[in-house]
């Protein structure tokens, strides 16, 4: 300390400027060091001289608790303990790269674990569960591969990790793998599960029931023996899950059934459903299937090689927009049906569907199959596209079940019948007009009486005039 000789005032001394490259400098030269200032011993108490890079980061390192990655023994009392910690302190539990032989983990509230991708692993060692949630608040995981080996899972537990009524949950950047039975089981969450892998469920690769909230996006689920991803409710009610960017591929039924199984994207019974620009290929029955879901948007789906109806909502749904998406490859494109159990109301628009088969998963009931896109009630079907399908384009109606449906302006490319409309006594109104059929060897406009075509082409002059519920007008047939 010096006196200035003019002012006889002291001056202190100044300490160094702390510069943005002092700072980096200073971590780089250790990790313990805060821009020179832990540097010296005799400067700081100890306390502060401990301070470390997983504190800088707002996480505590796994290694405190004596936790190794790659140790061969059962480190589940110790990670529990860890968990819990860095949980009680509001700190992310920091999980170095290695394998962690680990089972029936549970998340407090508050809980965050975060590993290396493609590093960190916790290898399920049997015995119940691997990780499990239940009325917990922020709860979150990222980049860690949970493995269950295949191994069998507790009686009690519906899949290898299990949420029930967790608010505020993110799951990102993880791999779930090997589950004997759902990788991923979701019970009236809300949250975020966004940019996982799940891959080689016994069951489904994803499944959701009564969710509060829930967005499922940009997610990869492959290669699962019975479902890809599942919004389902107990009872109908207002779900709203947002189901978007997702990759779906190779769905099985290993469990057989006409599609309750087999599907990449199931909805059932959950209301005001969003689904929209996902792929979804190689399902053994629907790549996208809707049960009794009102209010579903299905839209900018690609939908490759589904085994029997690629998009399908049936049931008692009231409400729903299939728009703008691609369907190549099936055993019926897309399917709007069961007015008989109250499935009305729906436009259908901007769709191109093509290469639609006559044969599917188990013999062919009701219309059959090799349909490009069927409708039955209160539905406008408007500017889509049908190449190839095997038997008929437009399917409109089944028996008496038909009502305030118009097809109009739409493409329909080789098929043998244009577009089959039911002339059953009891059938609805339904206008055809203005759409332009090219290549249909056995007419563009058929009438039918259930599945039997009954009439020659009802788009030459007055053929439809026996028909008071038909309006058909302007067709280009070529």
């Amino acid at each position: 300390m010096k006196r200035d000789w003019q002012t006889s005032k002291l001056i202190l001394p100044t300490a160094p400027r702390l510069t943005r490259r002092a700072l980096f400098g200073g971590l780089a030269s250790g990790g313990l060091a805060l821009a020179g200032l832990v540097s010296s011993p005799s400067g700081l108490r100890p306390a502060a001289a401990a301070v470390r890079v997983a504190d800088l980061r707002g996480t505590i390192d796994a290694a405190e608790f004596g936790i190794r990655p790659g140790a061969a023994d059962d480190q589940s009392a110790l990670m529990q303990q860890a968990i819990d910690a860095a949980a009680s302190r509001g700190r992310a539990l920091f999980l170095p790269g290695g394998r962690y032989t680990v089972a029936n983990l549970r998340l407090p509230s508050g809980a965050r674990l975060v590993g290396l991708p493609g590093q960190t692993r916790f290898d399920y060692q049997g015995g119940g569960h691997l990780v499990f949630a239940e009325g917990a608040k922020s709860v979150g995981m990222e980049g860690i591969h949970f493995d269950g080996d295949n191994k069998l899972l507790g009686e009690y537990t519906p899949a290898l990790m299990h949420f029930a009524d967790v608010d505020d949950l993110l799951i990102e950047g993880c791999t779930i793998s090997g589950s004997s039975k759902t990788g991923l089981a979701l019970d009236r969450c809300t949250g975020r599960i966004t940019g996982n892998i799940i891959s080689g469920a016994r069951g489904a690769g994803l499944r959701s029931i009564e969710a509060r909230g829930l967005s499922i996006t940009d997610n990869h689920v492959r290669d699962c023996a019975n479902a890809g991803i599942l919004v389902y409710r107990w009872s109908e009610g207002e779900d709203g899950t947002i189901v978007t960017g997702n990759r779906v591929e190779r769905i099985a039924a290993r469990d057989g059934g006409t599609g309750q199984n087999g599907n990449g994207i199931n909805i059932f019974r959950a209301h005001g459903v969003v689904v929209r620009g996902n792929r979804v290929t190689d399902c053994a029955f629907s790549a996208i299937r809707s049960n009794a879901g009102s209010n579903i948007v299905i839209e900018g789906n690609s939908c490759l090689r589904s085994g029997e109806t690629a998009i399908y909502s049936e049931f008692a749904f009231q409400g729903a927009v299939i728009a703008g998406n691609l369907v190549d490859g099936g055993a019926i494109g897309i399917s709007i049906a069961n007015f008989l159990d109250g499935g009305r109301l729906a436009t259908c628009s901007g769709n191109v569907v093509r290469n639609i088969v006559d044969t599917g998963p188990y013999p062919a009931e009701v219309q059959g199959f090799g349909i490009g896109i069927a409708v039955e009630a209160d539905t406008a079907l408007t500017g889509n596209v049908v190449e190839r399908a095997a038997r008929i384009g437009l399917h409109m109606g089944w028996g008496p079940y038909l009502r305030d449906v118009a097809a109009t302006s739409n493409v329909i490319r080789d098929c043998p019948i244009g577009t089959a409309v039911t002339v059953v006594e009891g059938a609805g109104p339904a206008l055809i007009s203005g759409n332009l059929y090219a290549g249909a060897t056995r007419g563009a406009i058929v009438g039918h009486r259930w599945k039997e075509a009954t009439t020659g082409d009802l788009t030459a002059p007055g053929a439809a005039d026996a028909f008071s519920h038909l309006a058909i007008q302007g067709n280009m047939v070529r």
